[in-house]
């Protein structure tokens, strides 16, 4: 006899190759069917059952695929381990195990086996499965690996087999009772010979005979398992109307609490945001805020820029207009192991601030490693990492891809419970939970559980906006730089699997003014007010500084005025060894050459670097007399006449025409570059 069954669960497994004594690492099983059919085919029983969830939650991800909520099964399920002793005595009654793409199925019910007991029942039966190369070949789709067909998912073969669709996709139920009608008309029609069968000859005539007309459904009814869990989520939200919000408001402190993004992306997250930094400092200034955040995808390549640009902002404004905060941060993909390569794991996206010059120098340093050993698809680290360069740093737990939400989504509420006492743990108060509302059910749903556990934590929280563009007018270019870095037409519909390309999913992306945000946490003041204490942690750092050269000692016995200023001295020097050189290169100094020289350096004392010039050609000048080759000049640097009449280069920039303004701009005044060959 043959047992065909199907399975839904709490999501999919972290990692495929893992034993099935992982419990950790194998989803739960939330609903299992079955149909057992004799050797003619006939179906002689069928069962289904949703179990019970006991110490665990179900995913809103994986609700949203089969509609079965916590609630739901909480209502209706039945203890795993009856379910197991039922599916145990089907076991018994069959010699073949079927089901579509059935090693999936196999697992997750061998896994909550072994949870149980020592044995796995299923190890031993042999298998027939409608998801195979034989099927793919059958349904030619493309899009597989290698140039392959696609392994068909089960509606792309009912499809196929029968031209139809089948309603219920993702009811145990539904899907078993479509998969056993494939399962006997691929047999039917000779479309497929598994290993298991190939050599009963026996059964495969049987099924032959039995198998005459077109395989038709049993007619089983199914229940809608999403409008259930819906009608009763309607419920349980009416009887709580009532119930006191779990954080007081507080409208009046609201009203006057500063808001700032904390979660800001530019153009250095590459290929993922159109902001340009300039753009951003505007719109938080021009908006009042009191400071303005960048925290770039795992790097700090916009840091100096940033920076420079709110130095530049603070130094435009009039007395007593309040200057802007510059708040400097990452987010970073961390990953189980940054070192493993073995498997793609891109980690969760969590959001670090420096809360000064030390936790900035923690970012630059958790950056560098993320590049340069934990490059794999993308930069990542990992929490071993983060334990040794956590000082002085802020953590927020991110946006849909933090740990926190993603863990509330895909895992259940326990995982991410036991995820945030970590991070506790680790950051105590400089950790808080980050919520976003970019009017997403998703985001509703992780909100929920977020904010029960802030109250059970004692974590103050935040409202954040994850902002990739600066206006919402912006949310069709950025839509454009997605479709050139994925490489994929606009034309093609956002989503997920064959046929759709990756986007955000609406244009509420961008960077918000403080009456927008308000308005969006009218019903959460506190998500507002604790982002003063936030950036008060924040002790502002410059990134800029003074370019540091050795000491030139200017002879004691050099004297042209009674200046004591070192720059001074360093101008007159220059010059005396200038004007000396020029003469043993010349001779008689014309007017043009004296008006040249007196040009350079003028120029060279507003650069601020008159040692450098004087360092170089002492440098030279020591080379020469250890007889080391010294190359007559390369680059602009050969375009001056001083450098010529200091022996740095020898082309003679007035004889060959040679511009001094490709060397140093008078209008762009920046720090000298000689380019030096030596042998």
């Amino acid at each position: 006899m043959y047992l065909i069954f199907d399975t839904e669960t709490t999501g999919l497994p972290r990692n495929w190759k893992a034993p099935l004594t992982d419990a950790d690492n194998w989803p739960r099983c939330i609903q299992i069917a079955w149909q057992l059919h004799d050797e003619k085919g006939h179906c002689i029983a069928h069962e289904d059952y949703l179990i019970l969830p006991e110490g665990f939650t179900i995913p809103y991800d994986s609700e949203k695929i089969h509609g079965i909520s916590t609630a739901l099964a909480e209502k209706h399920g039945i203890p795993l381990v009856e379910v197991l002793e039922r599916f145990q005595v089907a076991l018994k009654q069959c010699e073949f195990v079927g089901g579509h793409n059935v090693s999936f199925d196999l697992n997750i019910m061998g896994a909550e086996f072994l949870r149980l007991q020592d044995t796995n029942p299923l190890e031993a039966l042999p298998i027939i499965d409608t998801c195979t190369e034989e099927t793919a070949a059958l349904c030619r789709l493309p899009g597989g690996r290698g140039g392959k067909f696609k392994l068909p998912t089960l509606g792309e073969l009912y499809a196929h087999l029968f031209g139809t669709d089948f309603a219920e996709a993702h009811n145990a139920t539904a899907d078993v009772e479509a998969t056993a009608r494939c399962f006997f008309e691929l047999f039917r029609k000779r479309q497929i010979l598994p290993a298991s069968i190939k050599d009963r000859a026996d059964l495969l005539q049987t099924l032959e005979a039995a198998l005459e007309a077109p395989v038709e459904l049993i007619g089983l009814k199914h229940r809608n398992l999403k409008s259930a869990a819906a009608r009763l989520a309607q419920q349980t939200s009416e009887a709580q109307q009532t119930l006191v919000p779990d954080f007081p408001l507080e409208q009046e402190a609201l009203a006057d609490a500063p808001f700032v993004h904390l979660h800001t992306h530019s153009q250095y997250s590459v290929l993922q945001s159109t902001s340009n930094i300039a753009d951003i400092v505007n719109a938080a200034a021009n908006d009042r805020m009191p400071a303005v955040t960048l925290t770039d995808h795992a790097n700090l390549m916009g840091a100096f820029h940033f920076i420079k640009a709110v130095n530049k902002h603070n130094d435009s404004l009039e007395e007593g207009q309040p200057p802007l905060k510059p708040i400097l941060g990452c987010e970073f993909f961390v990953c189980e192991d940054h070192l493993d390569r073995s498997r793609r794991d891109n980690g969760y996206q969590i959001v670090f601030i420096a809360k000064n010059k030390k936790g900035y120098e923690n970012l630059s340093i958790m950056s560098s490693i993320a590049y340069t050993k934990g490059f794999y698809y993308v930069p990542r680290i990992d929490k071993q990492i983060i334990e040794t360069y956590k000082s002085d740093l802020i953590v927020l737990t991110g946006n849909l891809n933090g740990e926190l939400p993603s863990k509330i989504l895909n895992l259940g509420d326990n995982q991410a419970e036991e995820a945030l006492q970590w991070w506790h743990q680790q950051f105590g108060d400089d950790l808080y939970i980050e919520l976003m509302r970019h009017q997403q059910e998703d985001e509703k749903r992780a909100n929920e559980v977020m904010l029960r556990l802030a109250k059970k934590y004692d974590i103050k929280i935040v409202a954040t906006n994850n902002s990739y563009y600066t206006t919402k007018a912006e949310a069709n270019a950025h839509d454009i730089l997605l479709c050139v870095k994925e490489g994929e037409k606009q034309a093609t519909p956002i989503g997920r699997g064959r046929g759709f390309r990756y986007g955000f999913p609406n244009q509420e992306y961008y960077y918000k003014s403080q009456s927008e945000m308000k308005a969006l946490f009218a019903d959460l003041p506190e998500a507002i007010i604790n982002i003063a204490g936030l950036i008060n942690k924040v002790t502002p750092f410059d990134l800029a500084r003074e370019v540091l050269l050795p000491e030139y000692k200017i002879p004691e016995d050099f004297s042209i005025s009674n200046t004591q200023d070192s720059k001074e001295r360093e101008n007159e020097y220059l010059r005396f060894l200038t004007f000396e050189g020029a003469k043993k290169r010349y001779g008689t100094l014309s007017k043009e050459i004296e008006e040249r020289l007196n040009f350079e350096l003028e120029v060279i004392a507003k650069t601020g670097y008159p040692g450098y010039f004087l360092i170089v050609q002492d440098l030279i000048a020591a080379a020469r007399k250890m007889d080391v080759s010294v190359g007559p000049g390369r680059g602009s640097a050969a375009g001056s006449v001083v450098a010529y009449c200091l022996w740095i280069t020898n082309l003679d920039p007035i004889e060959y025409d040679l511009l001094f303004e490709r060397f140093l701009n008078p209008d762009r005044v920046s720090m000298p570059d000689i380019d030096i060959d030596f042998d």
